[in-house]
């Protein structure tokens, strides 16, 4: 099924291993990617957001409206940022959609 990978920190740049618990958990919870930072940097990374360290924001044209969006990732090409307003819009939308029966 799964084997142990080896993967390199953004962060630090160190190697650290990738385990196949760790990817069978990944992939109970819907998780699709890779961890990106090795354990000590995601523990790091998170200190600093609870604490309230600096987070960074990107402006972005959302892909509804054509308005200016503010979010806090760096936006990419294959999926469309959208406003608060328009963000509640297909969030609502697709709430219906999940909730009609099939």
């Amino acid at each position: 099924m799964h084997q142990d990978r080896t993967l390199v920190c953004r962060d630090c740049a160190e190697e650290f291993v990738f385990s196949a618990g760790e990817q069978a958990f990944f992939l109970s919870k819907g998780l699709q990617n890779d961890p990106q930072r090795c354990l000590s940097c995601r523990a790091a990374a998170k200190r600093a957001r609870v604490i309230g360290g600096p987070r960074e924001f990107h402006a972005a044209i959302c892909g509804s409206c054509g308005g200016q969006a503010i979010v806090p990732f760096a936006p990419r090409n294959d999926r469309p940022i959208y406003c608060s307003s328009c963000f509640d819009k297909v969030q609502a939308a697709r709430e219906v959609s999940s909730a009609a029966p099939a």
